[in-house]
């Protein structure tokens, strides 16, 4: 009698699906980590020259579409600051390129798996866990902010804009690109802010043991 109760409650207990699977708990993280990398080093990138333009080109005889009121690195960039940051620019563009590749490549992996497995059209597409302003909002950042802040990147490097001028002309040019790069950042960086808040208000530990063992909450 008590092994007839005991047996499919831990079959049941077993067999329960986990809220979130293998996949999207390893691409979580590995994300996670790629985006503050690509946050860290796409600040100091950034104080080496806190200007933006509009167009194929700019320069500090340009006049800028807008400034920020930070202090470069650069000592040749105005900024009306007495002083300049010591210049890491070096080593931020190495990791800002390294972490931007290994974020592509995760994020594909995410979005294949996604699509083969029916994660998207059973979690994102359909009634599943999120709410409709949830749902919009991911399927948003991966397919739509994810998608541009990468084009913007590339569009960037004068490898791509000499083999794909296409890629970068449709964009208005490589400053373009970049200013439209920083603004899609930021809204990447508000998505996380929220995405943190929204965990904290729901219960950061369950939310957070869910994430990392996949237990349902």
């Amino acid at each position: 009698m008590a092994d007839s109760v005991w047996i499919p409650s831990a079959v049941a207990l077993t067999a329960s699906p986990s809220r979130h699977s293998g996949v999207v708990r390893i691409t979580h993280w590995l994300t996670t980590l790629c985006f503050l990398a690509l946050l860290l080093t796409g600040v100091e990138i950034l104080l080496s020259h806190p200007r933006f333009y509009w167009g194929e080109a700019g320069s500090v005889n340009t006049a800028p579409l807008f400034k920020l009121p930070l202090p470069s690195s650069r000592a040749t960039v105005p900024t009306g600051y007495g002083y300049v940051l010591h210049d890491q620019n070096g080593w931020s563009r190495y990791l800002h390129f390294q972490a931007a590749w290994a974020a592509v490549l995760t994020g594909l992996f995410y979005v294949i798996s996604g699509v083969l497995s029916g994660h998207f059209r059973r979690n994102l597409l359909r009634d599943g866990p999120y709410d409709t302003l949830q749902r919009l909002t991911y399927l948003g950042v991966i397919f739509g902010l994810f998608p541009l802040v990468i084009w913007t990147g590339l569009a960037m490097s004068p490898a791509i804009a000499s083999a794909f001028p296409f890629a970068v002309s449709v964009l208005g040019g490589q400053q373009s690109a970049r200013t439209i790069h920083f603004f899609v950042s930021v809204l990447l960086v508000l998505f996380l802010v929220v995405h943190v808040v929204m965990v904290y208000v729901h219960g950061f530990r369950s939310r957070m043991r869910g994430m990392i063992t996949g237990e349902q909450i």
